[in-house]
This record gives structure tokens, sequence and C-alpha cells, in this order.
């Protein structure tokens, strides 16, 4: 039986559940953080698939749920799709789970690697923030980045991605430091390996087998998440770092 959850912030309205919009919704992490916060919370499931993303939504009772359904990549869908929301009062919550892998060494890799590791992993992130400032200011809303230990350190064939995580990182911290002002919570969330496809995706490049117990669990990360989002108004989770326990 999982712990009870402590109350979400309160909002002005005391029978509004707050709103977040968590991206790569349909899978993996992403998918673990919707279900993590549907009991208290109302949500915008970002993804490219609007089948996966209207099956995940008839699953996530008693949530009320919308859809951004967008290549976070393409400026123009978004805003099109954003466009689209209702936001209301504002919103609670930015969830950035969506992201990608570029594996291969220096050597290998070529601009064009680079910049796909960059537009997803960071420039998007950058980019569905700043559109949702408003709405997130007028809710002293909380961001949260789903960075990685790669944040932190690099391995060999690693360069691409780790780079655009400690790129990420660098936003985090900017973006916090600016909109303190505002109101506004940025949270690093940094998991280690994680029972995921990119995980799997990750094991091939190296040539090494799968053990999903040798890994985190979608649900751990997403309660890291969960506590980011649901502490109280005097208080601030700002970088944390979640492992394996093995």
């Amino acid at each position: 039986m999982s712990a009870p959850h402590p109350d979400p912030a309160p909002a002005s309205d005391p029978g509004r559940r707050p709103l977040v919009l968590v991206t790569g919704a349909s899978r993996g992490i992403g998918r673990a953080i919707a279900a993590e916060l549907a009991a208290d919370h109302d949500l915008i499931l970002g993804g490219r698939d609007p089948e996966a993303l209207r099956e995940l939504a008839g699953e996530l009772t008693p949530a009320r749920t919308q859809i951004l359904a967008a290549e976070l990549t393409d400026q123009v869908a978004v805003a099109a799709a954003l466009a689209e929301l209702d936001l209301g009062e504002g919103l609670d919550g930015l969830v950035h789970s969506a992201g990608i892998l570029v594996s291969g060494t220096v050597e290998e890799l070529g601009a064009a690697d680079w910049a796909r590791s960059f537009a997803v992993n960071v420039t998007a992130v950058a980019e569905l923030t700043r559109a949702l400032l408003p709405p997130l200011r007028a809710a002293r809303g909380t961001v949260v980045m789903i960075n990685s230990g790669n944040g932190f350190t690099a391995r060999a064939g690693g360069a691409a991605y780790a780079a655009s995580k400690f790129a990420l990182r660098a936003l985090a911290d900017a973006l916090r430091e600016e909109e303190r002002p505002h109101g506004l919570r940025v949270v690093s969330i940094h998991p280690g390996r994680t029972d995921s496809d990119m995980q799997r995706q990750l094991r091939a490049f190296e040539d090494g087998a799968y053990r999903p117990t040798d890994y985190l669990r979608p649900q751990s990360v997403a309660a890291t998440v969960g506590l980011a989002l649901r502490i109280g108004e005097d208080a601030a989770v700002e970088s944390l770092s979640i492992r394996p326990r093995g």
C-alpha cells in the first residue's frame, strides 16, 4: 500500500484541483508521473500520439484530463495545441519528462546528432516553458525538469546526451533565479538508470544484458515528482537525485 499523499498546495478556489502538464506522458517515466498525480491533480497529457494519450486519459480517474498532442520541436504545432487548452486560473505545474537518447562517440556523431539531442532535450523545454510562463506565474506554479545522472557526469559514448542534460541543469538553475520574484519554483530531478524504453536503447548500444530489477522503477521517479509538486507553499525542492538502491 502506498503512503498517503500530503495535501497539494492550496488554490484560490478550495474546490479546485491543481492543474499540471506532463510531457512525454504516454509511456515510461511520464506515464508513471501522470498516474502518480491523478488522485489529486487535473492533468494535461503531452505527447506525439493522440490515440495513446486518449487511452491514458481514460485510465486516470478521478483526474479531469486534457490532451496536448504535438511534436515539441515544432513550435507552430505546439502553439496551436496550447491555444486549445483551458488553463482556468493558471497552470500549477509543468513537468518536462519528454526526452531522447543520442548515443555515440564524438568521432561517430555528426552535427545533426548534436542538434537533435539539444532540440528535444533543451530547446523544446525552454520554448514550452517560455510559452507557459504567464499561467505558471498566475498560479505561482512549479516547473519540474526530469534530468539524469548524466546531468552531473558523462561517460564514453554519451557525450551528446550528457551535454544536453548538463545544459538542461543550467537552464533550470537560471530559470529558478529569474523566476523567484514571480513565486515560481523550479526543480531538477536526476534519476539514475530507470526501467524504460530509453534504458533498453542504452543497453543495446552498450551491448549489455537488460535486467529490469537492476534499475529504478518509473513509479519511484514519479514519487519524487509528486513530492516536489505537493510540498507546501513555504518550501521548495530545488534539486533531487534518485538512484537504484543496489
